[in-house]
């Protein structure tokens, strides 16, 4: 009778966990278009991009990027091959949004300044999403600093909305631009050690924030929401986004576009965050509705040699 009954349990709870697997859904999105890295060579930049393309294609990932048109130039000159690079995203059926033309902080600039820079970023942009037969709907924040006051935050929000262009919200955040920055320093260093090393490290630690952002939002919703993931068009993920979307896949995640994602009620929930910090969406709500801090607790940074190899103060 034990054993039939503790089959029974262990049969529910597979059950269970294979349905919330099933339901798992996330949107990716790319920020820092059409590419960020310290090298200039635009020969390294297009097989940044040719690489990254081609496997979101592989696991059918509608992706969105965002871009910094600010990277388009150099010295003021406005480089075509650049800009070449974004028409290929688009070619290649993914979407583009706005992350300004300089990558400024709202928490550093006067709303007025921000909404000129903004504005700025999409004089290209716009164009170019206009000739592929689309519109131009998306906005992301960059640092995901949305403004230290109601009344910043509002102004920006307020004129987004009139220009017809929705903010971007992340809710799985994470700090690969970090990894990044160390891996691109072992590529150009030929330390192919160092490289697997912070490969190694990398997708555990992806996976880890998967882990966390899942727990965080049945605590806050008593479910998992659809998730929006961030991250950014560096050499890392162009190499290794098979290791990640696999990774993903084995979580039960579907990949569905950012507009799909959105169209979960989670996202009308209040944020009322006005701290210094660039955080996840999951973090602002449970912050706004007083959660206890080890909510948090499973958050984990990322490794401390990659940090120190990659010049950047512990976060």
């Amino acid at each position: 009778m034990r054993r039939i009954l503790f089959s029974s349990i262990i049969f529910i709870f597979l059950l269970s966990n294979t349905s919330l697997l099933q339901g798992r859904e996330v949107a990716i999105t790319i920020d820092d278009l059409p590419v960020t890295s310290i090298v200039k060579e635009i020969g390294f930049k297009q097989e940044l991009t040719n690489n990254l393309l081609a496997k979101l294609k592989k696991y059918n990932v509608p992706a969105i990027g965002f871009v910094n048109e600010g990277k388009l130039y150099e010295n003021d000159s406005l480089i075509n091959e650049r800009v070449d690079l974004l028409k290929q995203w688009l070619a290649a059926g993914l979407d583009l949004g706005n992350h300004t033309f300089s990558h400024k902080s709202l928490n550093r600039i006067p709303a007025k300044d921000y909404i000129e820079d903004l504005l700025k970023g999409e004089r290209i942009v716009r164009g170019l999403i206009k000739d592929a037969g689309k519109e131009l709907n998306y906005f992301r924040h960059p640092f995901l600093h949305t403004g230290r006051s109601i009344e910043v935050r509002d102004s920006v929000e307020n004129f987004l909305k009139e220009h017809n262009c929705r903010i971007a919200p992340v809710t799985i955040d994470n700090s690969d631009w970090a990894f990044a920055r160390g891996y691109e320093k072992a590529l150009l260093d030929n330390d192919s050690t160092m490289m697997k090393k912070i490969v190694d490290a990398y997708i555990p630690y992806i996976e880890s924030k998967f882990e966390h952002f899942e727990f965080v939002s049945r605590e806050l919703f008593g479910r998992e929401i659809k998730q929006i993931l961030l991250i950014h068009a560096n050499k890392l993920n162009a190499n290794h986004f098979n290791e990640l979307a696999k990774m993903m896949i084995k979580r039960g995640y579907k990949f569905i576009p950012l507009e799909k994602a959105l169209e979960d009620k989670a996202y009308n929930s209040t944020d009322t965050f006005f701290g210094a910090g660039g955080i996840s969406w999951l973090h602002r709500w449970a912050l706004t509705e007083g959660k206890d801090k080890s909510i948090f607790k499973t958050d984990l940074p990322a490794p401390d040699f990659v940090m120190k190899y990659a010049g950047i103060e512990s976060e």
